[in-house]
């Protein structure tokens, strides 16, 4: 491995005619050895929780941050869910635990948070995966529905993040990654309040990242189009629905919860110790059409 001295920018004067008076100061380009970058997506001894893990966007990236290094815990309404995520997040000498939270309660994220911390340390990796969504005509929408959107998906990513942000500010070290959605961006039909907690989450991370910044914490989130998981799979049932929207979408096909998984970890890991307040859009291409 490349000592400090190899890889530590350095700088050189550059002096005026007199061969004296500084005139600037220029930074060379430091030595890049091999293997300097081999291990920048490694995520081991780093503690991951994921909430929502139970769900399938929050299963394959919990298995994900588990391929890559990380103990995983997982947390859940359902716990039974949550238990077979854990399962398949087990390595060892790094076992997963399961956990029942709901995210409309901050009582209990913040007791489950202070579980993970207190069994496992420490927590690295917040992921807050949790969330639902019900679509219909705007004008049809009762207060209570708005309000159990709201709970679970804006909510529930502020009262996470800010008891994460407990546990990683006097450390000076965290990764938090919300999933988002590009309803944050297109206006569609038939979800209102699931398209306000999304933008909100855009801006919410935004404010959290210039925040903790200077904390050694990192806020992201990830946008994706329509992915194909148990919350989707009845509205993606319909044939002439599903191949309109798989129309928007440039690739030409519906995203899947793998999809997520690289740009994931690529965010809970020092290969973006340098990207906050970020939300990627892993869609295929839908934003950008």
């Amino acid at each position: 491995m490349p000592s400090d001295d190899d890889i530590r920018p350095k700088l050189r004067i550059v002096r005026g005619n007199d061969g004296l008076t500084p005139r600037s100061i220029v930074q060379e380009t430091p030595v890049h050895l091999p293997g300097q970058f081999r291990n920048l997506f490694d995520l081991t001894d780093k503690v991951a929780l994921v909430i929502g893990g139970g769900g399938g966007l929050g299963s394959a990236i919990a298995c994900g941050l588990a391929d890559f290094g990380a103990q995983v815990m997982v947390a859940d309404l359902d716990i039974e869910a949550a238990e077979r995520t854990a399962n398949r997040c087990d390595r060892d000498g790094r076992p997963a635990m399961a956990l029942e939270i709901d995210v409309t309660d901050p009582e209990s994220i913040e007791g489950v948070i202070d579980e993970v911390a207190e069994s496992a340390d420490k927590l690295d990796i917040l992921v807050n995966a949790a969330g639902i969504n019900i679509r219909k005509p705007a004008i049809e929408y009762t207060p209570g529905e708005w309000w159990r959107v709201v709970n679970t998906n804006l909510s529930g990513v502020f009262f996470a993040t800010q008891a994460a942000g407990r546990q990683m500010l006097p450390r000076g070290y965290g990764r938090i990654l919300s999933i988002g959605s590009v309803s944050s961006l297109l206006g569609h039909p038939y979800h209102a309040p699931y398209a306000a907690t999304k933008g909100g989450i855009a801006i919410m991370t935004k404010s959290f990242a210039t925040e903790w910044a200077p904390h050694g914490i990192t806020v992201n989130a990830l946008g994706p189009a329509y992915t194909e998981t148990g919350l989707t799979r009845a509205f993606l049932g319909d044939d002439e629905r599903r191949q309109k929207i798989t129309a928007t979408i440039p690739m030409g096909r519906l995203g899947t919860p793998e999809d997520l998984v690289g740009a994931a970890v690529f965010l809970c890991s020092d290969a973006a110790s340098f990207v906050t307040g970020q939300t990627l859009y892993v869609d295929g291409g839908r934003t950008a059409d």
